[in-house]
C-alpha cells in the first residue's frame, strides 16, 4: 500500500466476504509513513455513493476532498464539479472506494479518466469482494492497476498478533485460547472475531472478570450462533 500511494497509482484490495479487506486497508493507510502536509498525514478521502454512476461520484468526491461549496455539484453541476474534483486531486492524496464490485464499467471508466488527467498526484485504492472481477470489465484501468492485494483467512499462527493489533483486549488473552477458539469456530474468519471482540470488551465492561480466558471467550462465541 505504501509504494502503491508514493507511486500515486491505483491498487486492488479483494477476498471473500468478511476477511478484513476494508479494516486491512484502512489500517494500512493509517500507518502510512508518508510526508506531512499542513501538519498531517496524507489525506483519505472514501466517498459514500448511494448509486454507482460518475455523477453520484463526482457529488460525493467533491464533499469528502472539501472542496468550496460554490464547486460542488448542488450548485454548479456535474460538469464543473468534475472539473472541481479533478483539480483537487492535483494534489497528494489517497480516494479509497469500498465496495468496489458495485462499480459499473461507465465510472470504472470515468475513474481512470481521473487518473490520466494531466497534474493528478492522488493514489486510487479500490475495495470489495469480487472487485478483480469488477476491474476485468473495464480492461484499461485494470492494465493501470499497479498493486494488487488478495486478503485471505487468517492463519493460526497470526491469530494472536492480528487480534492484539486490532483491539486491547486481547491483550493477555492465552495463545491457545485463542488458537482452540479459532479451529472451533472462526476459522480464520475476521468479521467472526471482530464480533467476538465485540461480546468479549461487553462482558468484561459488565462484570467484575478482568483477564480473558477461555471461558470467557467461549462466552462470547455462544452468542454468535449458528452462523458466525
Amino acid at each position: 500500500m505504501g509504494h502503491t500511494v508514493a507511486a500515486r497509482g491505483t491498487c486492488c484490495v479483494h477476498g471473500d466476504t468478511g476477511l478484513g479487506k476494508t479494516v486491512a486497508a484502512g489500517q494500512a493507510l493509517r500507518l502510512l509513513p508518508g510526508r506531512v502536509r499542513c501538519g498531517g498525514r496524507w489525506p483519505v478521502w472514501r466517498p459514500v455513493c448511494r448509486s454507482c454512476g460518475p455523477r453520484c461520484v463526482k457529488r460525493s468526491g467533491c464533499r469528502r476532498v472539501a472542496l468550496p461549496h460554490r464547486a460542488r455539484p448542488g450548485r454548479a453541476g456535474p460538469g464543473r464539479a468534475g472539473q472541481a474534483l479533478t483539480r483537487a486531486l492535483g494534489e497528494p492524496g489517497v480516494l479509497f472506494l469500498d465496495d468496489a464490485q458495485r462499480l459499473t464499467p461507465p465510472l470504472l471508466d470515468y475513474l481512470r479518466q481521473l487518473w490520466d488527467a494531466p497534474g493528478c498526484a492522488a493514489a486510487l485504492v479500490l475495495c470489495g469482494v469480487g472487485g478483480e472481477r469488477a476491474l476485468a470489465r473495464a480492461s484499461a484501468l485494470r492494465s493501470r492497476v499497479l498493486s494488487w492485494h488478495q486478503v485471505g483467512r487468517l492463519e493460526p499462527s497470526q491469530v494472536p498478533r492480528t487480534l492484539t493489533l486490532f483491539h486491547p483486549v486481547w491483550t493477555q488473552a492465552d495463545p491457545d485460547d485463542l488458537a482452540r477458539a479459532d479451529e472451533h469456530r472462526a476459522r480464520g474468519h475476521f468479521r467472526t472475531w471482530a464480533k467476538s471482540t465485540s461480546h468479549v470488551y461487553a462482558s468484561r465492561e459488565r462484570g467484575s472478570v478482568r483477564r480473558v480466558d477461555r471461558e470467557l471467550i467461549e462466552q462470547a462465541c455462544a452468542r454468535l450462533g449458528p452462523y458466525p
